[in-house]
């Protein structure tokens, strides 16, 4: 109980007070707008960005795409009862897709729902319209000049109708792949007869990321009195209003319904308004007569009045309308019935999947990791203890001859080709200087001090002499202990030059002590690291020189959306914490038994160590870290959990590193003007990080999770974050771009932003 306060405190600081907002469920849909349903593209918001302009130039190029496929050019016009393409939703990019399709000579069909462009129709009156990216030259045909709301419904209209393009109005329940086409098929619509499904040999998916309102859940949500969607605030003029919500949309409506005249109550689940802009908090607070309900809850709806759950008890409030504005949520059940997956929703193929892949990882770990599966086949001579012990009479064939019969080399081998594969593939990917420089860092790293030094380099100069005598001998008796296996020295100790304590913690665990390795750790660690993570972040080791970060950034870098966010995800950062101190007790027990050997408190010492690091049980530090957590799951769990699991959750340096990182001065900055909220920096991260939190409100992002890896920087599409200081004179942002948003607008001299 003493301690609660204080650790409390602690975890509050370090991890459980950010931001922790979720990512918004989407449909798995490829860079290119293609599904897992062959045939069936996505394009416009549901792609992940919300901007006017991407979306007609993913509706336009996704013509241009499929037009391209010999499948399909060769298909075409086989089958009159066939459409070359049906495109469902008549918004902004299924009209663009419909003018291209009608420019390339196809048969097609738009299916609406509702009206065409009702997402824009649906927009508050006079509400600016920004057209981001503003260097980007939109693909097609459709023209975007309008910057409020009615200009640019009468924009859109006026292009739709000159085409001669006139949506079906009808509700598309799913799309079946049959044979060699897909067939649309329609629900009921209120008055209508069923109708008959259509078959095209293409489909694409326009239907935006606002199908759905989400519920209060609550009687009563059902009745006339509430609404979505805020058109005219004047029209409520002197009536008892309850808006539900904390983000901009909630906030904009009660002010603007305030300021019409209506009496008004804002509900919010949360202590506060996180996630809203600040100017929009601000414009709130202003307004006396807003009345607030922090931490409330919906319980009814009724005819004249609402009950309201608070932390002073029930309230009733009289009542005559409810705007409910809590966000919409994509249509998912209808990609569920089209046989397209949901990002993060798991399926009886998933879990099998996932369970094979980990027990994959577990076996090749333990084949490599010196424990009883690497004993057993030690033991028969099986791979690859049955190749020979020397490749030749040179030197190097010496040292290979014993490095190809031991299994950590083909897993070092492995680990380094999968990253100089997928880390030339990220390089093509990213294109830009940061990307290409850090992923060259972690490379380098990787390859040369973690692999060809332990495994060929020092081994051949062992075998040549060159630690036989003198300086050459000190050096090597100080670092790679002689021994009675492999090549007779203990090479791989030469890891600890990269992977500092207590990351790598053999180098200090040693039965009697390394001094050179304990000194070079104790630099490393107390020095060196706090001294880059104060100027450059945390990611300065975990995203440039980290061999686990080297694969998350490479081999990870399709998987980082996969990062679970939230509160409750928040708090298993805190299991890092539990590591480091545990690996802290481990090296003052193992001191004790150097500096006391015979004292109570060095047998104690060698008791805990004993009990919690040579147990040989999986309740030790070495089985249940370095092996389950690191080895094991920290591989086993990349295209489930993202590739920053074991980094985020359980890595000890890691742990230590956040304490650093909370008092350097490495932030990613915001330009909240240009922030448009569409969540793709969050939903990026691959240490779960609530990045649009912070960009919403313009605050420098300061999580110690980050690793500076420039996902959310690049990904950003219109360009509002950036690499920072803090520093006296205000922060100074790094010279390195990372945005290739400020790079097309030029911005190649990043300048001070106050």
């Amino acid at each position: 109980m003493f301690l609660a306060t204080p650790l409390a405190r602690y975890a509050s600081w370090l991890h459980t007070a950010w931001p922790a907002g979720k990512v918004e469920r989407l449909p798995e849909v490829r860079e290119d707008g293609t599904t897992r349903v062959p045939g069936v593209r996505v394009v416009g918001d549901l792609t992940g960005v919300p901007l006017l302009k991407l979306a007609v130039d993913s509706g336009a190029r996704s013509i241009l795409a499929l037009c391209a496929e010999p499948s399909f050019t060769s298909a075409r016009g086989q089958d009159e009862q066939t459409l070359d393409v049906a495109i469902i939703g008549g918004g902004v990019a299924g009209i663009a897709a419909a003018l291209e399709a009608q420019a390339q000579g196809l048969r097609f069909c738009v299916y609406e729902a509702t009206m065409p462009f009702g997402t824009v129709h649906g927009f508050p009156r006079g509400k600016p319209i920004f057209t981001y990216p503003t260097e980007l030259e939109a693909a097609g045909h459709l023209a975007l000049t309008a910057t409020v709301k009615e200009a640019l419904v009468d924009e859109l209209e006026s292009q739709r109708r000159a085409a001669g393009i006139e949506p079906v109005l009808a509700s598309v329940d799913r799309v079946e792949h049959v044979g060699g086409a897909l067939r649309v098929c329609f629900g009921e619509r209120r008055g209508e007869a069923l109708r008959a499904p259509v078959r095209a040999l293409r489909v694409i998916i326009a239907i935006g990321r606002s199908g759905n309102y989400r519920k209060i859940g609550c009687p009563g949500e059902t009745l006339d009195k509430v609404m979505h969607r805020l058109l005219d605030p004047t029209e409520y003029d002197g009536k008892d209003v309850l808006v539900v919500g904390g983000g901009d949309s909630a906030l904009e409506s009660a002010v603007a319904l305030h300021g019409a005249g209506a009496r008004v109550t804002l509900s919010h689940r949360g202590t506060s308004f996180q996630r809203a802009k600040p100017e929009n908090v601000a414009a709130v607070e202003a307004q006396p007569g807003i009345q607030r309900r922090f931490q409330s809850s919906v319980l009814e709806i009724g005819a004249d009045e609402v009950r309201l759950k608070t932390p002073e008890g029930e309230q009733r409030l009289p009542n005559q309308l409810v705007f409910a504005m809590i966000g919409r949520e994509a249509p998912l059940d209808f990609f569920r019935r089209s046989g397209i997956p949901i990002r993060g929703e798991w399926t009886a193929r998933t879990y099998a999947s996932f369970a094979a892949f980990v027990a994959t990882c577990w076996f090749v770990y333990l084949w490599k990791a010196g424990s009883e599966l690497n004993a057993y086949f030690s033991a028969h001579r099986l791979f690859p203890f049955n190749l020979p012990e020397r490749i030749g009479d040179s030197a190097l064939g010496h040292a290979l001859g014993v490095s190809l019969r031991q299994p950590g080399f083909y897993y070092s081998l492995l680990y380094s080709l999968v990253i100089v594969v997928f880390g030339l593939r990220r390089i093509r990917r990213r294109n830009t200087p940061y990307v290409t420089l850090q992923t060259r860092s972690l490379m380098l790293v990787q390859v040369v001090p973690l692999f060809l030094l332990p495994y060929l380099v020092l081994p051949t100069l062992g075998y040549l002499g060159a630690f036989d005598t003198g300086l050459g001998r000190s050096l090597a008796d100080a670092l790679f202990p002689s021994c009675g296996y492999d090549y007779g020295r203990e090479y791989w100790r030469a890891f600890g030059l990269v992977l500092a304590w207590p990351l790598f913690f053999w180098n200090a665990m040693n039965g009697q002590p390394l001094t050179a390795w304990l000194i070079i750790s104790g630099i490393q660690t107390f020095v060196v690291i706090p001294l880059i993570v104060w100027r450059w972040g945390k990611g300065a080791y975990c995203g440039w020189i980290c061999s686990c970060g080297a694969l998350a950034e490479t081999l990870g870098d399709d998987q980082r959306h996969k990062m679970p966010h939230g509160r409750v995800w928040n708090r298993l950062n805190l299991v890092g914490q539990a590591i480091l101190l545990w690996a802290s007790l481990l090296l003052v027990a193992r001191t004790a038994t150097w500096v006391t050997p015979g004292s109570a408190l060095g047998r104690l010492g060698a008791r805990f160590v004993d009990a919690t690091f040579y147990a040989h049980a999986w309740y030790d530090y070495y089985h249940l870290v370095d092996i389950f957590l690191a080895g094991i799951l920290g591989v086993g769990v990349y295209f489930w959990f993202s590739g920053r699991a074991w980094c985020r959750f359980a890595c000890p340096l890691a742990a230590l590193m956040h304490v650093y990182a909370r008092l350097g001065n490495f932030r990613i900055f915001a330009e909240k003007k240009k922030c448009i909220s569409c969540g793709v920096c969050t939903a990026v991260c691959h240490q779960g990080i609530d990045v649009m939190s912070f960009a919403n409100r313009g605050e420098p992002m300061a999580d110690p999770e980050c690793v500076r890896c420039s996902a959310c920087v690049q990904s950003c599409p219109t360009g509002v974050l950036s690499f920072g200081r803090v520093a006296a004179n205000g922060p100074v942002l790094d010279r390195i771009l990372a945005s290739p948003v400020q790079r097309r607008e030029g911005r190649h001299h990043l300048r001070v932003i106050q």
